[in-house]
């Protein structure tokens, strides 16, 4: 079984959290924060079934917002861009969005089990293309989506639209971190957070 920590850490993609504090903003005073990542800030929303996510990545408000952004049951639902709310200490822009309340990956689910084998998979192809450096991720992804099906036929669908958005805005895929992997409470996968800037 594949090693995430070790993974992560190979492609240079460590636990790194975002160090900014939650911007001041009318739709976030006194919300409870849920979550960080390294580019994201996720805290309660009003309705229960979703949350507000600060993004500070271009790569994942493009991914979230895009005209041609990859869509369906395999990624996160949106509900409302609030726009722009401030700066991140990276220099990049704070955008504030309202969007599904997704589930960790739990234990024995078949997201759980579907999520292991994608990444083992996708693992396999980064160690393959190492040489190629930053973009290994990126070859490794398009590889994956032209070889069998994998976890399901959907779940490959949902690969090859992210790849050619990958490819589009020239991000890189992050999908060795389980934490950007979740599930919907009826047990679907979701890619909840699968891009970075390099």
């Amino acid at each position: 079984m594949i090693d995430i920590a070790a993974a992560r850490a190979t492609l240079g993609r460590a636990e790194i959290v975002l160090p900014d504090p939650v911007p001041a903003h009318p739709l976030l005073d006194g919300r409870r924060e849920i979550a960080r990542g390294e580019y994201s800030i996720v805290l309660d929303a009003a309705l229960p079934e979703r949350v507000m996510k600060v993004v500070s990545s271009p790569a994942d408000y493009f991914l979230y917002t895009a005209d041609d952004r990859p869509r369906g049951r395999h990624f996160l639902q949106i509900f409302a861009d609030h726009g722009e709310i401030g700066r991140a200490l990276s220099g990049y822009p704070f955008h504030l969005l309202e969007v599904e309340r997704l589930l960790p990956l739990a234990p024995g689910s078949a997201a759980a089990n579907q999520a292991c084998v994608l990444i083992e998979r996708y693992w396999q192809g980064c160690r393959q293309w190492s040489q190629l450096g930053r973009d290994m991720g990126r070859i490794a992804l398009y590889n994956l989506v032209q070889g069998p099906t994998i976890a399901s036929d959907d779940i490959h669908q949902a690969l090859a639209a992210l790849s050619d958005f990958i490819e589009e805005y020239q991000v890189l895929p992050d999908i060795l971190n389980a934490d950007n992997l979740m599930m919907r409470s009826d047990g679907t996968l979701v890619f909840s957070d699968p891009v970075f800037i390099g």
